[in-house]
């Protein structure tokens, strides 16, 4: 069995106008039959008032402990892909009724973004994705894998907006739908194949207004990436530039990279 290391790093601010950091994440690396499996995933509560951050922490929490519960007896069984999306939908409804139950009781609109992926081995990816956080991967050039689930994005498909003017309309951060703030939610499934020398970044919407996908691209290049520490303050730096450009949102970002 081929097997093939893996790098993770991550870092999350509050910024410079928000009281408290809204954003949660997790990332976890585990050794199974099939090679390593990373479990990355980033949300970015709305709500206000550590509402958000509640939204937030929960989903994450929930999406945790299918990792470490559920996860383990799925391995290298046929219809994997297809039992984990399943069971990923599921996760996103049951959080959706969840938190959108508590808004009402409490009489507030809350929610979160949900961006998770799953790098299985030295085969594939997985992603379910809910909101604006956004994954890419860095090798030769950046690609976004993920779509934002926006009203300027609908407007970019539309032709009605180019993606330059969409960075700068002041609808940019209004969602379509996110995990506890609509009545239902349809998440986006994606896969694809991993290649040796892949980076890929999870970050919320924070992370990137201020800077470029080409900027993105040139600080994390994953031939200039030696080793975690490395890789750690790449990603300090992108959130402390993205801050010193007036970026007022917290900012999370997430990296694994493949050798």
């Amino acid at each position: 069995m081929i097997y093939m290391r893996v790098m993770t790093a991550y870092h999350t601010d509050v910024g410079i106008h928000k009281p408290i950091n809204e954003d949660s994440l997790c990332i976890q690396v585990a050794e199974t039959a099939i090679g390593e499996v990373v479990f990355a995933i980033v949300c970015d509560g709305m709500g206000g008032l550590q509402k958000g951050e509640l939204a937030s922490s929960n989903v994450t929490r929930a999406f945790k402990e299918w990792f470490e519960a559920d996860f383990p007896g799925l391995i290298d069984e046929p219809g994997m892909r297809e039992m984990i999306f399943e069971q990923w939908a599921s996760i996103i409804k049951t959080q959706n009724e969840v938190i959108t139950k508590y808004g009402a009781l409490n009489r507030i609109i809350l929610g979160t973004t949900a961006t998770v992926f799953l790098l299985i081995g030295t085969d594939q990816f997985l992603i379910v994705h809910v909101g604006d956080s956004r994954v890419y991967c860095i090798n030769d050039s950046i690609y976004r894998l993920t779509e934002d689930q926006t009203v300027v994005n609908e407007e970019i498909k539309k032709g009605n907006l180019t993606p330059e003017e969409a960075e700068r309309d002041s609808r940019r951060n209004v969602l379509l739908q996110c995990v506890g703030a609509t009545p239902d939610v349809a998440p986006a499934f994606l896969s694809g194949k991993v290649n040796p020398g892949d980076l890929y970044l999870l970050c919320t919407d924070g992370f990137r207004h201020e800077i470029s996908a080409d900027e993105i691209a040139c600080e994390l290049n994953p031939r200039e990436i030696p080793d975690e520490s490395a890789l750690k303050r790449v990603l300090e730096k992108l959130v402390r530039l993205n801050m010193e450009r007036g970026e007022r949102d917290n900012i999370t970002a997430l990296a694994i990279k493949l050798s």
